[in-house]
């Protein structure tokens, strides 16, 4: 069996992590729950909740790719973007006491903190097996919650993001990742081309992911304000089309959608390849696999946060706007 930490999926509290400075947290004030109010114990899912994902193999798969020998190789991706959310959580000039990372991983977020950290005390950690669709923890218990390529394989994204919010305390922020729609575009045009010239037809071979323009909408639904959603393209270069196809074994990152084709014929996986270097390869010979990102940031409401005028209260008109030019140039010439 894997190590504990290195199985998924996992949550990560991060005590007394500040800046500058670290100050401990006593445990009894995580505020572990059985079931929140409102919030489906596992092994229920919400009605409306779409089942895409067998949930049970992912873990597999990920404790499958935390027990090969060399495990660290295949991180590069997730290494990356948490450096990535690490900078988002130093952008914000505050302290967090205590911080949550939903589906850490191995902690990558809090592994580019300590990096960043001036101080030489690395940031206190407690690792707890959790699923990220049910978090056991109270209401208002976090002033940070991060999470980095974990929730894209969450089949009911919007009762997950309805519980970071729940658990996050008032003015506390939501930092996250997760890949977008255009990732893998090449690897699945490939399998697609190939498969309908060599079958008759296709399967969905790499899984389905949020589309940009829906996030905000659901970030919104979940209660957060003062949204800021952007995207990313990663490129990474593969001697070819079975060396990213490993990779994504290591990273856990194989397709567990319940609608997948358990097995390709051969013929039809090296005409994918064929097709792949054919349409997408450098100049080198490599081939490159686009991987977009999304990075969202969501604020839970609180009173002393800004707050949008009223409708009507404006004393200028966009159509005065204008005018401003002239009076600029009015003023240089005068001048």
């Amino acid at each position: 069996m894997a190590p504990f930490r290195e199985m998924l999926p996992l949550t990560r509290f991060w005590l007394g992590w500040r800046r500058p400075s670290v100050a401990r947290v006593p445990g009894k004030n995580l505020g572990v729950r059985k079931v929140a109010s409102g919030v489906s114990p596992p092994g229920s899912a919400s009605p409306k909740a779409l089942n895409i994902f067998d949930r049970d193999l992912k873990r597999k798969q990920k404790n499958w790719a935390a027990r090969q020998p060399e495990p660290m190789k295949f991180e590069y991706l997730k290494e990356e973007v948490g450096s990535r959310i690490a900078d988002r959580v130093y952008d914000i000039a505050r302290d967090f006491p205590l911080a949550l990372d939903v589906g850490c991983g191995r902690g990558y977020i809090a592994q580019n903190l300590n990096k960043k950290n001036t101080l030489e005390t690395e940031i206190p950690t407690v690792t707890v097996l959790a699923d990220e669709e049910f978090l056991p923890f109270r209401e208002n218990t976090f002033d940070l919650v991060v999470s980095s390529l974990s929730l894209h394989w969450v089949n009911d994204l919007p009762r997950a993001l309805e519980q970071i919010h729940y658990v996050l305390k008032p003015d506390g922020v939501f930092i996250g990742a997760m890949f977008g729609g255009d990732t893998l575009y090449e690897l699945r045009c490939s399998l697609q081309l190939a498969e309908t010239e060599r079958e008759g037809g296709f399967s969905p071979h790499i899984s389905p992911f949020t589309a940009v323009n829906d996030l905000g909408h659901l970030l919104g639904r979940a209660g957060f304000n003062t949204l800021t959603v952007d995207t990313d393209e990663i490129q990474v270069n593969y001697p070819g089309m079975f060396e990213l196809m490993e990779d994504l074994q290591g990273m856990g990152e194989s397709n567990c959608a319940w609608n997948r084709k358990a097995l390709l014929h051969r013929d039809t996986m090296l005409a994918a390849a064929a097709v792949y270097q054919e349409m997408y390869r450098n100049e080198d010979g490599s081939v490159p696999a686009t991987y977009q990102i999304y990075y969202m940031i969501g604020w839970k409401y609180h009173d002393s946060q800004a707050r949008p005028a009223e409708r009507g209260s404006a004393t200028v008109s966009f159509g005065e706007l204008g005018k401003i030019n002239n009076l600029i140039s009015q003023g240089k010439k005068s001048q």
